[in-house]
């Protein structure tokens, strides 16, 4: 008499002891980040809805109060803001220092980026390092010697100086997330170009640049965001003499006086400067997304 194994029932219990675990953990972990969103949202809906306020209430009552009723809320915060002398050349400024201080470590950056990750020259990975390693270089340590060769050059007080201080700044982190993006592309695609008689020059622009988009939206937000934001370097290259010049940032600060008054318009002033990071940052996005979806190339 012949004996049929059956096959052995899947051991349901293990199982069961295992699955009430993770939605556990995962409604734990989704706490603990909903309350640190919370924790790093209310400054800002604290700071929004302080702009709002008119001054009496400002200097009597804390934000949350502003809820209940009766309501007080006002636009002349931002209407004295706007009616500031200065503020909109300060918008103007921030523009001319912000958009080439972003283009140009963009370009530069992306030709160093392609030929640390696909040229051969003599040193490249220690010039690599090298460049890297500028990134824990403090930023101050560098303002009075940039500072006297801008002078030598005759370029303070200048928008050119505070690009070409933007730029030098912005490359090291640039140039190594470049690099490391496009050292990551699928080494096939470049390979089949060069057999096919394909130039460096037209890997680069064909086929590094469109893989590269997320890198490149990536990089444009964080120094486009940096520059817009910075009030250091635009006070040491362009200096107090040169007010014409000086961003919006330096406008902002100089809302509050010597003896403290104007503090109340610090809080619409900083939304107004918010502004057009948000739309920048909001539309980039759009394009980062894409090119991760639609980029992406398969080895």
């Amino acid at each position: 008499m012949t004996t049929v194994a059956t096959p052995k029932a899947p051991d349901t219990r293990a199982a069961a002891t295992r699955r009430p675990g993770r939605p556990r953990r995962n409604l734990v972990l989704h706490l603990v980040v909903v309350i640190l969103m919370v924790i790093w949202a209310v400054p800002t809906v604290g700071l929004l809805v302080s702009s709002f306020r008119p001054q009496s209430e400002l200097s009597t009552s804390g934000w949350w109060t502003a809820f209940a009723p009766p309501y007080q809320f006002t636009m002349e915060n931002y209407r004295d803001v706007f009616q500031q002398s200065g503020i909109g050349e300060a918008f103007v400024n921030s523009l001319f220092i912000a958009i080439p201080a972003t283009i140009i470590p963009l370009f530069v950056a992306a030709f160093a980026a392609y030929a640390f990750s696909w040229m051969e020259f003599p040193g490249r990975d220690v010039l690599f390092v090298v460049v890297v390693g500028l990134l824990v270089v403090p930023l101050q340590t560098t303002l009075i010697p940039v500072l006297k060769l801008f002078a030598e050059w005759g370029i303070t007080g200048q928008f050119l100086a505070v690009w070409l201080a933007h730029t030098g700044y912005g490359l090291p982190f640039a140039v190594y997330l470049l690099r490391n993006f496009m050292g990551s592309l699928p080494r096939a695609v470049f390979e089949s170009a060069f057999m096919d008689g394909a130039s460096h020059v037209t890997a680069f622009f064909r086929l590094a640049v469109p893989m590269s988009v997320p890198a490149f939206a990536a990089l444009a937000i964080f120094q486009f965001l940096f520059v817009w934001n910075d009030l250091l370097v635009a006070l040491i290259y362009i200096g107090l003499a040169n007010s014409d010049n000086l961003p919006m940032t330096a406008a902002i600060a100089n809302l509050v006086n010597s003896l403290g008054g104007g503090w109340y318009l610090l809080g619409a002033a900083a939304f107004v400067s918010m502004a057009l990071p948000l739309a920048v940052f909001f539309g980039l996005q759009r394009y980062f997304v894409r090119g991760i979806v639609g980029g992406a190339v398969k080895g």
